[in-house]
């Protein structure tokens, strides 16, 4: 099926000099892509031209007036700025024009934005951000929540669940692995709402919905144990941030203990073959796209400060969420665990924080 992506091309750091070229990548890699770019027609015209998509018979430009910075606050962008380029892209999905979102603007503004023009799916309480993190088996770990839902009920965990399922199926992993994030494999081990949230993944396992594997640790999310690891958002960002770190910290080590001395140059040289392997498989650009899932549309989010190569992942990533028909299968799994019109017996859900992915 042919993919129609929304492109808020003015959001991040550095706006149409990192989007256009990554747009223009996507386009010439597949040809059933058309996309939408929304932004100050003024701002991109001249990134148009040095890229060839002024004209492209696959490119739409969608004028936007106004641009969410990344200092801006969620109220700003909800109320405020309703002629943005982050706005008009997300409406664009709501009114079917596009098929999924991308921006790499302010995260908080971007999830408020989604969900207040979005809505949730029928089942869901909650969206949850989604992403793929490294792991020594090579095929990436899909971890939610990373940052929008702090505090979670276990209801919501097998949500989130649900929601991976279907989102790792769409990126080539047919009935993926779930594990459950915990402080021990055993059952009895955690809090009594993850305690709980495992009486349910297994419920929907032995019905044949989930492939839950049982609880897992920290550990296990760069061992590649399970496909997907649902937790907490708090939970979630941290382990996000301390993976980035980690792998900042080990290149950075690399790199200094092949500097120490002629010798050790000479086994750099020796070396660098493994050693660009190595980097390429930590390297945290190739998992960048975040996706914002549960909402009645795709809305993936983008590292601020995401260069092309990144940012084209990101549209990679929104581009296999509707070839793979991601909320359709959300749809149906939540409809065979009869989960569809449901709601987590829980108070109505505070707004969704800004932690960033």
């Amino acid at each position: 099926m042919a993919a129609s992506l929304a492109v808020d091309v003015m959001g991040g750091d550095y706006g149409v000099s990192v989007t256009l070229p990554a747009c223009r990548g996507l386009l010439d890699r597949h040809a059933g892509c058309q996309m939408l770019l929304v932004g100050q027609p003024e701002a991109m015209q001249a990134g148009l031209r040095q890229h060839g998509l002024d004209g492209h018979p696959r490119v739409q430009i969608v004028p936007a007036a106004e641009v969410v910075t990344m200092e801006d606050s969620v109220e700003v962008a909800l109320r405020r700025k309703k002629d943005s380029s982050m706005r008009r892209a997300i409406e664009l999905v709501k009114d079917g024009t596009a098929d999924a979102c991308v921006s790499s603007g302010n995260t908080g503004a971007l999830m408020a934005v989604a969900r207040y023009v979005l809505k949730t799916l029928p089942g869901i309480d909650r969206p949850a951000i989604a992403t793929y993190l490294p792991n020594a088996a090579g095929s990436g770990t899909l971890m939610l929540d990373l940052g929008a839902n702090v505090d979670c009920e276990a209801e919501h965990l097998l949500q989130f669940a649900v929601m991976g399922t279907a989102f790792a199926a769409a990126g080539g992993h047919p009935n993926p692995r779930v594990g459950l994030l915990n402080i021990g494999e055993e059952v009895i081990k955690g809090n009594e709402m993850i305690k709980r949230a495992g009486e349910l993944l297994r419920q929907a396992h032995a019905e044949g919905r989930l492939n839950f594997l049982g609880n897992v640790e920290g550990n296990d999310i760069f061992k590649g144990t399970a496909d997907i690891v649902v937790c907490d958002g708090f939970v979630g960002n941290v382990a996000l941030k301390t993976s980035e770190g980690l792998a900042q910290m080990l290149t950075g080590m690399i790199r200094q203990e092949f500097t120490r001395s002629p010798w050790t140059k000479l086994m750099a040289l020796a070396a660098m073959p493994v050693l660009k392997r190595f980097r390429s498989r930590v390297d945290h650009r190739r998992y960048n796209g975040a996706a914002l899932l549960g909402l009645r549309g795709l809305v993936f989010k983008s590292h601020g400060s995401a260069d092309d190569f990144a940012f084209q992942q990101a549209l990679e990533r929104a581009y296999e969420a509707v070839e793979g028909q991601v909320v359709q299968e959300i749809e149906r799994i939540l409809a065979a665990l009869h989960l569809q019109g449901e709601k987590a017996a829980t108070p109505p859900a505070a707004p969704l924080s800004a932690a960033s992915p």
